[in-house]
């Protein structure tokens, strides 16, 4: 048998159809996988005959076809797997997708459209949390924080109109976030706008100012996505979003948003039982952006390192860490600067809600109440989750300090303002008022809050369609 003839019998159909549609020659196809190669570190010299023979069934080693791949998406301004382009070997398993921290900021981008393209396969909505997979990307970010050039080349121009657009989605989804909870379905729509909005303009073209600021937007929505998921107890999804907006962020060179997406990665894994290893994040995520994030994102980080110390039980670090954020937060309301509109959520009152379960969590009963004094200003319409889970907190409190009756009233409270979210974490709360009632479980009144906590857990946990 003859090359010509295994040529045609193994022609590469699937990608000279993806050619053609991308309308790109054969020459500006190569120069651009050799350029994209060249910035991955694995120069190239391909040529308009190399994608002849690629086109006829030849498949180049890894990692070309990620290259080739990247290099047509960037044509058609939507992600394009390997797969899709006929060279099937180069797939990559399920378990490792969204946990790229790579140094490049192209095959970066590449990978992050690839996971936002596959978010919804169900091994990722019931994987495990694995600390594991925060140590490269913890590393890399307080390595070098920020990427040298964010300009990217492309047909399709991104402009003010589309990073507005942008912002304003992302603001729009914590702000239903915080009302509603992560299973609703306005939450479950940052998915999609990730997907049908946020890739395309990555794939656009656009200066390295305009980049970084499409780069930041990115991430806050990859944040927002990640904390509805975890809200929702869906943590391997969660640690993926999260991983991927810290890798935007490193690409748009933003130490405000770095700060506080890593601030988020030790929040959850503070949650998830390792509140050691998070006071490392949180004070990492501190100490590398002291001197150029805005007071108020590193109030907030102190504020986290705080929580993770109270989990330890470590009432004199905690002390510190909330003393800290409380003088950054004060400095914030007092001499305001340039602080970003996203951030603007972590107020004096936010603050004390915080501190509520802080001293809850120190057995600090009286402590915690005097704070929960103190966060009555937070609004339950713009902050509902948020005030029903304070609420439970304090039932807690009064629980610590053997008030039955005062506990049965907040946590009554509780399930009726929670009543409208849609949480894995308000039913993890409203469980733990439950628990936390065990030595007067005959008492009928106790009982009968048990089965209405009950309910709304059930309710909790349902995802609104």
């Amino acid at each position: 048998m003859t090359l010509s003839e295994v040529s045609a019998e193994t022609a590469n159909t699937a990608l000279a159809e993806l050619i053609e549609t991308a309308k790109i020659s054969k020459h500006a196809l190569a120069r651009r996988v050799n350029a994209l190669a060249e910035e991955a570190g694995e120069p190239r010299s391909y040529t308009q005959t190399s994608v002849k023979n690629w086109t006829r069934g030849m498949v180049p080693r890894e990692p070309v076809p990620r290259f080739i791949a990247q290099a047509l998406a960037e044509r058609l301004g939507r992600p394009v797997d390997p797969a899709e382009i006929g060279m099937p070997a180069s797939r990559r398993k399920t378990a490792d997708v969204g946990l790229d921290f790579h140094r490049d900021t192209h095959t970066a981008v590449h990978n992050a459209s690839q996971f936002w393209s596959t978010v919804h396969r169900r091994s990722l909505l019931t994987g495990a949390f694995a600390l594991g997979a925060y140590t490269t990307p913890l590393s890399r970010w307080l390595a070098v924080p920020e990427d040298p050039d964010a300009s990217h080349p492309g047909n399709r121009r991104v402009g003010r109109h589309d990073l507005d657009a942008l912002w304003e989605a992302a603001a729009h989804a914590q702000r239903q976030d915080s009302r509603y909870g992560g299973g609703t379905r306005e939450a479950s729509q940052v998915d999609r706008i990730l997907r049908e909005r946020a890739v395309p303009l990555l794939h656009g073209g656009y200066t390295d100012a305009v980049g970084r600021e499409l780069y930041a937007g990115t991430a806050e929505l990859a944040r927002v996505a990640g904390w509805s998921a975890l809200d929702m107890g869906h943590h391997a999804l969660a640690q993926r979003h999260f991983i991927q907006a810290l890798r935007m962020a490193k690409a748009a060179g933003s130490m405000n948003v770095g700060c506080h997406v890593l601030t988020n990665l030790a929040l959850q894994t503070t949650l998830r039982g390792y509140p050691d290893a998070a006071v490392d994040m949180a004070q990492g995520a501190f100490e590398r952006a002291r001197h150029k994030a805005a007071p108020r994102v590193l109030a907030f980080a102190k504020l986290i390192e705080a929580r993770a110390h109270a989990r330890l039980g470590d009432r004199r670090s905690a002390a510190a860490a909330l003393a800290h954020s409380e003088r950054l937060l004060e400095r914030a309301d007092t001499v305001p600067g340039n602080e970003p509109s996203w951030i603007r959520y972590y107020t004096p009152a936010r603050m004390s809600a915080d501190a509520v379960e802080i001293h809850r969590d120190l057995n600090l009963p009286d402590a915690a109440l005097r704070w929960n004094e103190r966060a009555t200003p937070m609004s339950a319409t713009d902050f509902t989750r948020s005030v029903g889970l304070r609420m439970t907190l304090v039932a807690t409190a009064h629980i610590q300090r053997g008030e039955l009756d005062r506990a049965l009233a907040d946590g009554q409270r509780a399930i009726v303002i929670l009543s409208s979210v849609r949480s894995a974490r308000a039913a993890d709360y409203l469980s733990d008022v439950v628990r936390t009632m065990g030595p007067w479980r005959r008492d009928p009144r106790v009982a009968g809050f048990s089965q209405r906590a009950h309910q709304a857990i059930v309710l909790s946990t349902t995802r609104t369609s």
